[in-house]
């Protein structure tokens, strides 16, 4: 569950030891423990919000479920996004820059917008989205830029791959929840195109992954092997 937030840490920095043959084990592993603790936040927080609307009533994982505790579950969550982002604030101070620090709160504002009130743009269908930027473009820039204080043309190619395929995981999972969904008001891809148009768009999400890949290879920006 939590690779969504590995990923991409391990993606960034690891083209920035490609392209720099330069690596921080600390900050990598700090940064690799915060943004583990940032999701963490992430999916209990969504946990304690969906349970106001009511939408989680048959989810049996739901941590509010489980421990019949929406206070406690909220309190740990802001437990873990105080701790995350003090790991970040670490970092920032290290190297004496905040560009990290404020790619990670843009992150966080971005994840707050999907399920917490009053936005819930998750409602709306914008989870995808805001997703994709999230857990991609912002995510390895930060890490990137972590390791090196500087972005990479390579990086944000390699975001988009990233974006793109967490994305999917997040639309695959409106599948079996569109019942769910659609009583409780919130027009999710799947409630909004149906399965069938679902599908046909999951399908042609997961080809441009691949299409990506070789249009990244053709501008010489992926290289076509490596050893």
């Amino acid at each position: 569950m939590y690779s969504v937030a590995i990923m991409p840490i391990l993606v960034g920095s690891l083209i920035a030891f490609s392209e720099t043959k330069q690596f921080n084990t600390i900050i990598f592993l700090i940064f690799l423990g915060a943004a583990i603790l940032i999701l963490a936040w992430e999916n209990l927080s969504n946990d304690v919000f969906d349970s106001e609307t009511g939408i989680d009533k048959n989810k049996t994982h739901s941590v509010v479920n489980l421990t019949g505790n929406k206070s406690l579950v909220f309190w740990l969550s802001n437990l873990c996004l105080g701790s995350g982002i003090l790991g970040i604030l670490a970092i920032t101070g290290w190297q004496q820059d905040p560009t990290v620090l404020e790619l990670i709160l843009l992150c966080c504002l971005l994840g707050y917008t999907y399920q917490g009130p009053p936005f819930r743009l998750g409602y709306q269908g914008l989870g995808e989205i805001i997703c994709f930027f999230a857990f991609g473009p912002l995510a390895i820039a930060a890490a990137y830029y972590s390791q090196t204080q500087s972005f990479s043309i390579t990086s944000l190619a390699a975001s988009i791959i990233i974006g793109i395929t967490t994305s999917i995981i997040l639309f695959c999972s409106h599948f079996h929840q569109a019942e769910d969904d659609l009583a409780a008001g919130k027009r999710s891809p799947i409630v909004r195109l149906g399965t069938a148009k679902g599908s046909l768009v999951l399908t042609w999400s997961t080809y441009s992954v691949f299409l990506f890949t070789v249009l990244f290879v053709i501008l010489k920006i992926y290289p076509v092997a490596t050893r």
